[in-house]
């Protein structure tokens, strides 16, 4: 395949991620070279919320964007100060962890699973998959994109990824993979989640949620090919922050019950409705305080937070890849209608297929934890962005 070699020099396994090098340019993800074997005492972390286009049809978009999340961050802070690759997919996520931390990532994420079930009324699956049980068959190779000073994404790719999220929905595999309770009371740290934003209207016509997998016989065809697509995107849409989703000026916090419920309910499962009502209050109060601090450039230590809603627009995930490439876009009809057409005969050529959701905003779950430091912002479409659009994708495919 022509990558690096499995790890970068003078590294642990552990330290793998951290110590990989950084790629500036997200154009960067398509060359081979840059990407590196993952150590195969590592384990991937498949969650994804089940019949999430029902719940979505059901007007539950919010609730699956926000338990993909929830998986992400009771990982995360399992792992403390380890860096450790992860990617949000609307309806769940794929995380990477070192073996260590199995047996205790399997009890947080059977928590968020009881989350899922008890609160929202939705089944999250949950799976973690060996490496070994992986790289038989497929690789997972890896790259590190910097998208802010606050945030480094993860990039993934080799096939992997997909082969174990196969292994974890399949019905003869899955409860091989599925973690198994330890103890009556599973429990999960969720410190750092936050759902405070309104729903970001698109400052054009609309949002478009987009997702695309080439499928050409070589990778160097593969890299080629997802490389005229980056820029077929770039040349419609324009490459610096015209095509971006969330902007300073778009974002509005929320005050509304039916903004601020979700995060309501994570944080007082199973807590009397006075607890509740109580939650909600911080919640508004904490935003009435953060509008003042905002509005007057208020300075707090090293954070001027008339700087805040650019530290939170840089820091969003609108752009990624984990064996699919995912985009939200806010645009206008007449550029989709290009780059649809552009997509098509790409199609029509046997040479990729694609899937997408129109949208009139974007929505925006929050892992934050330093205000003026590490943090990111996961974007999806609203009314079942990339969900709607994998969907879509599935049906091109079987065509």
């Amino acid at each position: 395949m022509g990558t690096q070699e499995s790890q970068p020099k003078n590294t642990t396994s552990e330290n793998f991620y951290a110590d990989l090098p950084v790629l500036q340019n997200f154009v960067d993800i398509t060359h081979s070279e840059n990407f590196y074997t993952i150590p195969n005492d590592w384990a991937v972390i498949i969650t994804d919320i089940t019949e999430s286009t029902q719940a979505i049809a059901n007007g539950k978009y919010k609730d699956v964007n926000l338990l993909g999340a929830c998986s992400i961050i009771v990982i995360l802070n399992l792992v403390g100060e380890l860096e450790i690759p992860f990617v949000f997919g609307g309806d769940g996520a794929s995380i990477l962890i070192p073996s260590r931390f199995i047996l205790e990532a399997g009890q947080a994420l059977l928590a968020v699973q009881k989350l899922a079930t008890d609160e929202f009324n939705l089944v999250l699956r949950v799976g973690i998959v060996p490496l070994t049980a992986i790289t038989s068959n497929y690789e997972i190779k890896i790259a590190k994109l910097r998208i802010s000073e606050n945030y480094d994404q993860a990039i993934l790719r080799g096939g992997g990824i997909s082969y174990a999220t196969c292994l974890v929905k399949d019905q003869a595999t899955t409860d091989l993979y599925s973690p198994k309770p330890e103890n009556a009371y599973a429990i999960a740290d969720f410190s750092g989640l936050e759902c405070r934003w309104q729903d970001i209207p698109t400052r054009h016509e609309e949002i478009l949620s987009l997702i695309i997998f080439v499928t050409a016989p070589s990778q160097s065809q593969i890299d080629s090919l997802y490389r005229e697509v980056i820029n077929q995107i770039d040349h419609i849409y324009g490459k610096g922050t015209e095509c971006h989703p969330v902007v300073s000026e778009n974002l509005q916090l929320a005050f509304q019950k039916k903004s601020l419920g979700a995060e309501t309910r994570v944080f007082t499962a199973a807590k009397s409705w006075l607890r509740r009502i109580l939650y909600l209050w911080k919640l508004r109060l904490i935003n009435i305080l953060g509008i003042v601090l905002m509005r007057f450039n208020i300075k707090i230590g090293n954070l001027n937070w008339g700087d805040y809603k650019q530290i939170v627009a840089e820091a969003t995930d609108f752009k990624k890849f984990d064996d699919v490439l995912r985009m939200v876009i806010s645009g206008r009809t007449r550029q989709r209608q290009k780059l649809v057409e552009y997509l098509e005969k790409k199609f029509q050529e046997g040479r990729l297929v694609y899937g997408f959701h129109i949208s009139d905003r974007a929505l925006m779950t929050c892992l934050v934890f330093e205000r003026d430091g590490r943090q990111v912002h996961f974007v999806d479409g609203a009314d079942g962005g990339y969900a709607l659009a994998a969907k879509n994708m599935k049906e091109m495919m079987k065509s």
